[in-house]
């Protein structure tokens, strides 16, 4: 499983950098950028609640470009050292967490980085939507297309 993981990260980091240097390149920030933010920011609490950190940032952020930049190297270096396939294993344990709200709840760790997945995706896709509605051509961020053109293996 881990190495299904690990492929979906690879992706998803590809994707970020993707959407980041169409806002760069566009000039678009407000609402893209807060999106963005928004994502790195999730997935940080996300990565921080399964290894029992405190939580770093608020869910949306105020990132500017530079920020988000740094949270994507940042993430990417976290996620594989979470990914090392020793840890296999820990993924169907359950943890406990309590929400933004402070409700609890148990999940197990390969739901969430799933969660994680499809949330940064939903997002990215909301972040396209935004910078065509305002005539600008957003990342071409498709998992089929990262793995025909080689950004994922």
């Amino acid at each position: 499983m881990i190495p299904h993981i690990k492929r979906l990260f690879t992706y998803d980091n590809w994707a970020n950098r993707e959407v980041l240097r169409a806002i760069r390149d566009s000039g678009s920030v407000g609402r893209p950028l807060k999106l963005m933010s928004h994502i790195l920011s999730a997935e940080r609490l996300w990565f921080e609640r399964m290894k029992g950190f405190v939580q770093t940032f608020p869910v949306w952020p105020d990132f500017n470009l530079q920020q988000c930049e740094e949270q994507v190297t940042s993430l990417r270096v976290n996620w594989k050292e979470f990914l090392e396939p020793g840890n296999e294993a820990e993924l169907s344990v359950p943890f406990r967490y309590k929400n933004t709200k402070g409700e609890s709840f148990t999940s197990q760790k390969e739901d969430v980085l799933l969660h994680v997945i499809t949330h940064s995706a939903y997002h990215r896709g909301q972040i396209a939507t935004d910078m065509r509605a305002a005539g600008f051509t957003p990342a071409y961020t498709d998992f089929i297309h990262a793995v025909r053109q080689g950004f994922v293996e």
